[in-house]
């Protein structure tokens, strides 16, 4: 019998049977902060459910199982016949159904439904964010759906439904339902104007027959998808079945699954469409128009995506190394990694702060909350999904060795980091998304300076910000080519604005100094040392 070298020891226990909801402080109080009396209790018994749930062993296994086996396309089956279907592992069907009971399909029709919703997809994406992609597609789809009053009716229920119905058959015999979306071509990209699917209109009114292939289709075993084709008036939005009233399955050709960087327990498609019957949705010719409201719902799911990604990461590196020793002491104790984590947490804390915001913006719907999103969300899905990346890889440095090897659970989320600032359209589209605004609706601008103004005094760094910003905004000449500078100003300053009223002092002091005072480096780990950091680590600390 072979001796024992060694005893294991220093080694950080798993961050498992936690609540996820409960541990996150900033999440907590955001919900707290924004949701009515009348229903903050009944939703923070949810989401504390939904938290123990996401910090079980096993359905962090079943994140992990779905991940491990990444679906696979059926074209045909055995004898030849074209079936075009999708095989997922059993955990992505236990995880989607999961979310879809969660309430993540279900926030248009409920009392603080978007907050309660927002705070939801944060928790549920640190299990396995590959199926929040459905989550949020049959989400989003509503305010493109509602354009058509009586597709609406029809249709609404089904999203919203709180049952997850796998299997293809028509939506009218099922007790709920999935959407997805295809407007990418490989050759317009984010230029969706420049698509080539046609559309030909049928004998009944409203139908259409549509022929082309479209690059991506996310989500591709859903019930239905909104598509944009090129029809006689111009780019128009469809809603595409997968199986028809009559039973039989729509032309809806899968030619390969996407093999991506991460999101992999998630499929995305190529797709073609010969002959495949379509209703239309708003009027032709206003196809962007129609579906904006369902694009700007999935940026908003982006910015949450990546909060949750940074959250998770923050909480391993935070939890690895209050148990880790080195060098005579626990590392969350020595002073360098005391800072890297301290300006981790203070990044991670931002983009929550700024995501439930906007979510109680669509909880609001006054004009004045519409107009603060139209600029708020492309600043917040520019800034926060391209912060998300690097903060995750330094999160992994954090656990040395161990981060690198893909039992932490680190590689994943690296690999799934930079997805959000990619999907829903890359930093350049968000970047111009915001100069359309500033110059075509200066109520958005207005709504944007009002907002930060709510902490003017408050801070002299951040008051010197604002006083930067509205100089750069004074001058528009050349714009483009410092779109992201701007942007990101845009972004900060609101993160600024919101710690300096929300967050405890020691979380807006350090922002303050490290964002907009020019005391922090291009990396983290650079905040002034002169601040609580230790207090910033135990707020982000996990605990069981």
């Amino acid at each position: 019998m072979a001796g024992t070298t060694h005893t294991v020891t220093n080694q950080a226990p798993p961050l498992v049977q936690y609540d996820v909801f409960g541990a996150d402080r900033a999440l907590v109080e955001a919900v707290g902060r924004h949701l009515d009396p009348q229903v903050r209790e009944e939703a923070e018994a949810e989401l504390t459910g939904l938290g123990r749930t996401s910090g079980s062993a096993q359905v962090l296994e079943w994140g992990a199982l779905a991940n491990e086996h990444p679906p696979r396309l059926h074209t045909h089956d055995r004898y030849g016949h074209r079936i075009d279907e999708v095989e997922f592992h059993p955990s992505w069907h236990r995880l989607l159904g999961k979310g879809v009971s969660a309430g993540l399909t279900a926030a248009w029709g409920r009392p603080g439904g978007h907050v309660r919703r927002a705070a939801a997809f944060v928790v549920w994406t640190q299990v396995e964010a590959g199926n929040c992609c459905p989550l949020s597609m049959t989400h989003a789809a509503v305010p493109a759906l509602r354009t058509d009053p009586a597709l609406a009716a029809v249709w609404e229920p089904r999203l919203t439904s709180e049952v997850y119905d796998r299997g293809l058959r028509p939506a009218g015999e099922k007790a709920g339902a999935l959407f997805g979306m295809a407007m990418t071509e490989k050759q317009g990209g984010s230029d969706v104007r420049a698509n080539t699917t046609a559309a030909r209109p049928l004998a009944e009114d409203g139908t259409y027959e549509l022929t082309g292939h479209k690059w991506f289709c996310s989500a591709p075993m859903s019930d239905a998808f909104l598509v944009l084709a090129q029809a006689p008036g111009g780019l128009t939005c469809f809603l595409v079945p997968r199986v028809l009233e009559d039973g039989t399955r729509n032309t809806f050709l899968i030619q390969r699954l996407k093999d991506k960087l991460g999101n992999r327990s998630n499929a995305s498609a190529e797709v073609e469409f010969a002959g495949t019957w379509a209703r239309r949705v708003g009027e032709e010719g206003r196809g962007v128009h129609t579906i904006i409201g369902m694009v700007a719902a999935t940026r908003l799911d982006c910015v949450l995506g990546s909060a949750g990604l940074m959250r998770q990461a923050v909480a391993q590196a935070v939890h690895h190394c209050a148990h880790r020793e080195a060098f005579g002491g626990k590392l969350i104790d020595k002073p360098l990694m005391r800072n890297v984590l301290a300006d981790l947490a203070l990044e991670s804390e931002a983009a929550t702060t700024l995501a439930l915001r906007l979510a109680a913006a669509y909880d609001d719907g006054g004009e004045q909350e519409r107009a603060l999103l139209r600029i708020a969300v492309p600043t917040a899905k520019f800034w926060v999904t391209k912060r998300c990346a690097p903060l995750v890889v330094e999160a992994a440095e954090c656990l040395g060795g161990n981060g690198y090897v893909e039992e932490s659970g680190m590689p994943r989320l690296v690999r799934e980091s930079p997805l959000n600032s990619v999907w829903e359209g890359a930093g350049n589209v968000q970047a111009l998304d915001v100069l359309r605004a500033l110059r075509r609706e200066p109520g958005a601008l207005d709504a944007y300076l009002r907002e930060v103004g709510l902490a003017r005094g408050a801070d002299h760094r951040l008051d010197g910000a604002v006083k930067g910003l509205l100089t750069e905004l004074a001058d528009l000449d050349g714009v483009e080519g410092r779109a992201r500078r701007l942007v990101e100003r845009l972004a900060l300053v609101l993160q600024g604005s919101l710690l300096v009223r929300f967050a405890p002092p020691e979380v807006a002091d350090a922002f303050c100094a490290g964002r907009l005072g020019g005391d922090g480096g291009a990396v983290f780990g650079t905040l002034p040392h002169t601040l609580d950091l230790a207090s910033l680590v135990e707020r982000a600390r996990p605990t069981a």
